[in-house]
């Protein structure tokens, strides 16, 4: 198993909640998420939540090759849930929550699991991409982020604005009409996209965190197959600092107007 990965939190020295790993035929990235500015309910953090959750669910999809993977995320979100729901208030509004990504192979096939708005890029041999993202948080946010948009990213309006846009975001959360996203309930297990694709059709499988995929969603200045490119000639840490060397020239989100100046940022490149 040829694999490539490469993390940096947001600022030097800051905590990192992106988790990410692989096993033989298997890997995961997760993207943990709280509320600006609030309290979580729990005593272990976002990044505690999202490597906790990532690490068990990694180890449920290997130790289960045949129970299916939105099964697997739910078995393991119960197994967090009662590790500290004795200790913690997972009924508060900003209780950790992380997005997934899950990839297991067995039998020729290639199955996925994609829930938030983190990324799987699917490669074929010709090098065209497929990239699956759960478009549903983005959806929502078009709908409440103008008031954002308009401020100088890291002034103190644009903190009281993007504080107010994801406690709106929180109310949204796992419901109709909303989006699903990993948390204390195992039932956003049930909203996943989810899939497979035969495995000898692909030549390289990568999981994205969203700080990673600035480049192409939100910057605009490479597509997938760059930065597919950028992947297979110079690695995961090469396309993170493209994405820093960009942020680096727009600090005020001027240019790209978005909730953090910089963003955690995972990248797992797994050649087959």
């Amino acid at each position: 198993m040829n694999v490539a990965l490469a993390s940096l939190p947001a600022e030097p020295g800051q905590e990192n909640e992106d988790f990410a790993a692989a096993v033989a035929g298997a890997a995961v990235l997760l993207d943990g998420a709280g509320v600006a500015g609030a309290e979580t309910g729990c005593t272990h953090g976002i990044a505690w939540f999202s490597s906790t959750l990532g690490g068990l669910l990694l180890s449920t999809i290997t130790a289960n090759p045949a129970r299916p993977l939105a099964d697997c995320l739910a078995d393991s979100i119960r197994v967090v849930r009662s590790l500290h729901e004795d200790s913690c208030d997972l009924t508060y509004r900003a209780s950790p929550t992380s997005t997934v990504v899950a990839v297991r192979a067995g039998a020729g096939a290639l199955e996925y699991l994609v829930l938030g708005d983190s990324t799987l890029l699917l490669a074929d041999h010709d090098g065209k991409t497929k990239a699956i993202t759960d478009q549903r948080l983005d959806e929502v946010g078009k709908r409440l982020r103008g008031p954002v948009d308009e401020l100088v990213t890291g002034s103190p309006e644009h903190v009281a604005a993007l504080a107010e846009y994801r406690d709106a975001l929180t109310g949204l959360r796992n419901r109709p009409g909303g989006f699903w996203i990993a948390g204390p309930d195992p039932r956003a297990a049930e909203h996943v996209l989810a899939g497979v694709v035969p495995l000898d059709t692909l030549a390289s499988v990568t999981l994205l965190s969203d700080g990673a995929t600035r480049l192409v969603d939100s910057f605009e200045l490479a597509t997938w197959e760059t930065t597919l490119t950028v992947l297979d000639s110079s690695g995961p840490g090469e396309l993170i600092r493209l994405v820093r060397e960009a942020e680096g020239g727009d600090p005020d989100g001027r240019r790209w107007p978005r909730g953090k100046a910089t963003d955690d940022a995972t990248v797992l490149h797994w050649l087959l």
